[in-house]
């Protein structure tokens, strides 16, 4: 054999083993790139739902906004009404704007003045939360015993 030939096998031999190894690592790293890809596809379809679920939650908190504004709108009709009505058919005076003319608030409207707030002192009265609530008075000690026999 000529050495020509040697060098022409060997190097066809070592081109067959580059193409050999250059096809195992694109193997090698391609089936990395197609689990990549697997995770990806169902994070997309999460991203979708998730753009939808906010665009249905929006369009109900829009709905819901329009709905209490005209049940405003509808409260302040029946009130002016009622008002109405009330100085048509001659009454006392219109009734007062708010949930102070609800039938549930008359009670608190009875009395003239707000119940007193709640204090977590003694305001010496002698109340439970006086400082000489449960002591005997010198009175009680200076009255006469009965005999013990």
């Amino acid at each position: 054999m000529d050495a020509s030939k040697i060098n022409w096998i060997l190097a066809i031999a070592c081109l067959l083993a580059g193409i050999g190894l250059g096809a195992l690592g694109y193997h090698l790293l391609n089936s990395s790139a197609a689990s990549l890809q697997k995770l990806r596809q169902p994070l997309a379809e999460r991203d979708r739902e998730l753009a939808a679920l906010r665009d249905g939650v929006d369009d109900h908190l829009g709905e819901i906004s329009r709905l209490v504004s005209a049940l405003q709108r509808d409260g302040e009709a029946l009130a002016s009404r009622l008002a109405q009505d009330a100085s048509r058919l001659g009454g006392k005076g219109a009734p007062r704007a708010g949930l102070e003319a609800t039938p549930a608030s008359a009670p608190a409207a009875e009395g003239s003045e707000e119940p007193a707030t709640p204090r977590d002192y003694a305001d010496g009265t002698g109340g439970t939360l006086s400082e000489d609530f449960g002591l005997k008075d010198d009175e009680d000690a200076k009255a006469p015993q009965p005999p013990r026999y």
